[in-house]
């Protein structure tokens, strides 16, 4: 073969004239992948990971470095094509003149790009594993081992890929290019030791969760060591010019160059208290907690002590089940219980998720506080931390972050516990970080059919995971829930799940989910009890309830504005603050009009979803400040009504006198009510014993209760009717002592509630819910990923998946939400000589100009990035939302095509007057009541 492998190339690059100008040989990049592989396996992937693929191999966690660099040592030897060759003819002659020539009908060919060196890459290994090593050909390691190389671009191939290439030859390679690849993985091999080496994994069998890990690793591996400012490219050598050999010292000087300029922070590794103020079965105490989370004088609370105990308990480090009321401390029992975790398991991070972006913001700072005191392994070092939403660009606490990561090495002089590294920017990338706070989508599109799906799956399986609110998971989102518990399970990975209203079935599910991939794992015994801390292999420990006792009287309203408004004066009499809470965002605005022209406006608060994220996230910030926890110097009105969607459930600690809800689910009608004497306070007269009036039905004195249209549509009549049965005799609710009788009787579909003469009709609603259930299921199972349990290799891993897993795009969320295609547009105007300005009423840059052809100032894109608003369901349900999306893109902006930051968006243009009209809306911007839609009116034509 002479010296024609020396000039297979592997990357180019283009002056502004097309021509080709650097180069990288395929050997060169071969080489930095393998060095970057094994620098990733002895410094940066999990232990925990590393263990968990060498469970797999015959000499354990030695193994996986010697695997993962082999494989990255040949991942692109596919290149070795005609294929690809020729997709840079000066590069494509040079090979030529050495013998590797590509037929001239190679570039036209139609079906060139089907035949990616991925592909070829992927049967050359197989090929080689079974005539050079004697592997069996199929059902073995070898074919495993293919498919992750040709897994390498985030997706395996499929079968009938792998045939087209096969038939092919002329794409492929055969003859002196087949020989050419023999040769780099020879190669590949004698650097990792040789064919005795290699030879040694003959018999081995890896499992899905292996593979799958291993596949990550290679793309990371390879990611690193394709930037070219961490490894640089060379020169084009001239016509006549044989490239120079590989030189093992100068490899050598890239790897230590481009990794010491990567500069990723060092593993975080838990400590145990006898080693420097870790967390182990003795060592947790107030005085810890209260350094841990910066509260002088606090006393460790019963389901923190349990939630540490049960951590340090578990035969094996596995499922914990935190369930207690709301406000006792759980997220501190779960960071404290993770800690634990993370020592026992080898886990060197934390994924905390949680259902909202408002939720995530909120608990980024608290996360941020605790990381800050937390010990590290190496003293003094920074760790990784990563926001990770949409909207995360949008945080100005997280930003900050960001901008000096941009600037400053990790560990130059940098006072923070965390850095945010710019190596983790993009939302492929972010959950690698070993600290990510996250909405749950982040989590759940590891269950997704989906592009690099093995990246969040190594994201997750180094890390102890914590998911809050897990009560708050509908039957679709559940589905991938539990594939990912499932996945989970099977790496072995630490998980805390939280919540404040679990129905024991839906406790049962979950435990049930996350041991089907557990093989050895035992699931806790069924105990009825609250609260509750239970898990694998743990004998469920039913704490005493709080001697304190809030009962909130419960008073049951028709569905009328003007006896709403009778309710709310009598009660706020003579002072107090109320919350009115809404099932939908129209019946919020209607409440809040009435209320209004009552109470004045400057005595109506109004909070929903459909405000722009800058002005929710400043609406937000103001509800905490009034009526927020004492200590942080809320400024509690006299008088006051809040009226609010669902985003009072989750989202704010805030705290009323008073209580008006439409009727809702009974587990969150109880986290609502959660909301009423949160803190101690002084509070008027006639409000110091809680009252909740639960309003939204037709009527309570009819035949059947049922709840008004807007609540049918969110929840479903189902669960609806069984809240109203419940609460129908009910005088009263004592919390916390009533949450889990009222959230089991609200679930248990055997346990009969209601008039006898609601029966038929509870009946039928039960049965639509359940037949609603097993379709969503099935809508689900579409691009649900397989059980890890499954045999063989990664090929086909990924048939007819979603491509891209995105909660950025306009159908990004509905992959894993439901019926949640809330589609979202950015919100600018129109000045009177068809300019473009940012929104008049924004704080920031308000009414500034935009233009139209050149890119957008990073300051001015990132104020029109947070004018980000979500449109009403009748824009964007699925018999419309095509046909939405369709209108809103003939606003094309060249200045916004080229901003990163607004590139792709969806662009809403309001007129001067805060207007416009969408797909027979007409739509209005209200500062003060969010975004208002209207049928347009059409005027009747003349006789």
């Amino acid at each position: 073969m002479g010296n024609a492998w020396l000039m297979v190339w592997a990357k180019s690059d283009h002056d502004e004239r097309r021509e080709c100008v650097a180069w990288l040989p395929l050997y060169q990049h071969l080489d930095d992948a393998m060095a970057v592989a094994g620098l990733l396996v002895d410094n940066w992937v999990s232990p925990h990971v590393v263990r968990r693929i060498g469970e797999d191999l015959p000499n354990g966690a030695a193994d996986v470095r010697v695997l993962a660099c082999w494989l990255a040592g040949v991942h692109d030897v596919g290149k070795v094509s005609p294929a690809f060759a020729v997709q840079v003819p000066a590069l494509a002659r040079g090979m030529g003149r050495l013998g590797l020539r590509a037929g001239s009908r190679v570039v036209g060919a139609l079906r060139r790009r089907e035949v990616s060196h991925a592909i070829v890459g992927h049967l050359a290994v197989r090929e080689w594993l079974s005539g050079e090593l004697g592997f069996a050909l199929r059902n073995g390691i070898a074919a495993q081992l293919g498919a992750i190389v040709g897994a390498h671009h985030g997706v395996p191939p499929e079968h009938s890929q792998l045939a087209l290439a096969r038939d092919h030859e002329e794409l492929s390679g055969a003859g002196r290019w087949a020989d050419v690849r023999k040769l780099f993985l020879g190669r590949a091999t004698e650097r990792v030791g040789g064919r005795d080496v290699l030879s040694g994994y003959r018999d081995v069998r890896l499992s899905r969760p292996s593979q799958a890990l291993l596949t990550a690793i290679v793309i990371v591996a390879d990611w690193i060591a394709s930037n070219s400012e961490l490894f640089p490219l060379r020169p084009v050598p001239m016509p006549d010019e044989l490239p120079a050999p590989p030189d093992d010292a100068a490899t050598a000087k890239r790897a230590e160059f481009g990794w010491a300029r990567l500069n990723l922070p060092p593993r975080w590794g838990a400590r145990p208290v006898g080693d420097g103020g870790g967390i182990d079965g003795g060592g947790v105490g107030d005085g810890l907690f209260r350094d841990r989370f910066s509260r002088p004088g606090a006393v460790m609370r019963p389901v923190q002590l349990a939630a540490v105990a049960a951590a340090c308990q578990q035969p094996e480090p596995g499922l914990v089940v935190v369930e207690a009321p709301m406000g006792s401390g759980k997220t501190e029992a779960a960071l404290l219980a993770a800690e634990v975790l993370a020592h026992r398991s080898g886990a060197d991070g934390v994924f905390v998720a949680l259902p909202t972006q408002a939720t995530t913001d909120a608990m980024f700072s608290r996360v941020r506080v605790w990381l800050d005191r937390l010990p590290r392994r190496v003293e003094g070092a920074p760790v990784s931390l990563r926001l990770a939403h949409g909207k995360a660009h949008l945080n100005d606490e997280y930003a900050g972050m960001v901008y000096r990561g941009r600037f400053a090495q990790v560990g130059d002089g940098e006072a923070d516990a965390a850095v945010v590294h710019a190596w983790f920017a993009g939302r492929k990338r972010a959950g690698l970080a070993a600290f990510v706070v996250g909405t749950i989508d982040q989590v759940l599109f590891a269950g997704l059919k989906s592009r690099h799906v093995m990246l969040r799956h190594l994201a997750l399986a180094g890390k102890v995971v914590v998911i809050d609110e897990v009560h708050a998971y509908d039957v679709y989102m559940s589905q991938y829930l539990h594939r990912v518990l499932h996945w989970l399970g099977a790496y072995r990975v630490p998980v805390v799940l939280l919540s404040a209203t679990l129905p024991p079935t839906r406790r049962a599910e979950l435990q049930r989910a996350y041991d089907s991939g557990r093989e050895s794992g035992q699931s806790a015994p069924a105990v009825e009890g609250y609260p509750l801390v239970s898990g694998t292999g743990l004998v469920p420990a039913v704490l005493a309830l709080p001697g304190e006792r809030t009962p909130v009287r419960l008073d049951k309203l028709d569905d009328s504005l003007d006896t709403l408004v009778a309710y709310v004066r009598t009660h706020l009499a003579e002072g107090g603050c109320a919350v009115v809470v809404r099932n939908t965002v129209t019946r919020v605005q209607e409440t809040a009009e009435h209320l209004a022209g009552v109470f004045g406006v400057d005595a109506v608060t109004i909070n929903h979803s459909r405000f722009l994220a800058c002005d929710r996230a400043r609406n937000d910030r103001e509800l905490v400040r009034r009526f927020g926890p004492l200590e942080q110097g809320s400024d509690r009105p006299a008088r006051h009504v809040v009226v609010a969607s669902q985003v009072v459930e989750q989202s704010l600690d805030v705290d009323f006198d008073l209580m008006v809800t439409d009727l809702a689910p009974v587990d969150l009608l109880l986290q609502r009510m959660g909301r009423l004497h949160r803190h101690d306070r002084d509070r008027p007269r006639l409000v110091r014993q809680p009252r909740c009036a639960v309003v939204g039905v037709d009527a309570w004195d009819a035949a059947l209760v049922r709840a008004v249209r807007g609540s049918r549509r969110v929840y479903g009549d189902h669960p609806l009717v069984r809240a109203a049965a419940i609460l129908l005799d009910r005088v009263e609710v004592v919390l916390p002592h009533d949450i889990a009788p009222l959230v089991r009787l609200a679930y248990d579909d055997t346990a009969p509630v209601g008039p006898e003469s609601w029966q038929p009709a509870m009946t039928t609603a039960r049965e639509a819910a359940a037949l609603s259930a097993h379709r969503r299921r099935r809508a689900a199972g579409e691009f649900l990923l397989g059980e890890a349990g499954a045999e063989g290799d990664l090929t086909g891993w990924l048939r007819a998946g979603v491509g891209d897993a995105d909660d950025d795009s306009p159908h990004g969320l509905a992959q894993v939400r439901d019926g949640e295609e809330n589609l979202e547009v950015l919100v600018v105007q129109r000045d009177a000589e068809g300019g473009l300005l940012v929104p008049d009423w924004i704080d920031r840059d308000g009414g500034a100009q935009l233009p139209l052809d050149e890119p957008v100032p990073y300051r001015l894109a990132r104020t029109v990035a947070a004018c980000g608003l979500r449109l009403p369901l009748a824009l964007s349900h699925g018999g419309v939302i095509d046909a939405v999306i369709a209108e809103l893109e003939h606003n094309h902006y060249t200045s916004f095509h080229r901003t990163p930051l607004l590139a792709g968006q969806l662009v809403l243009v309001l007129d001067q007057q805060r207007q416009a009209e969408l797909h027979g809306f007409r739509l209005t911007y209200d500062t003060r009541r969010g975004l208002i839609h209207e049928r347009c009116q059409r005027s009747l034509p003349s006789a």
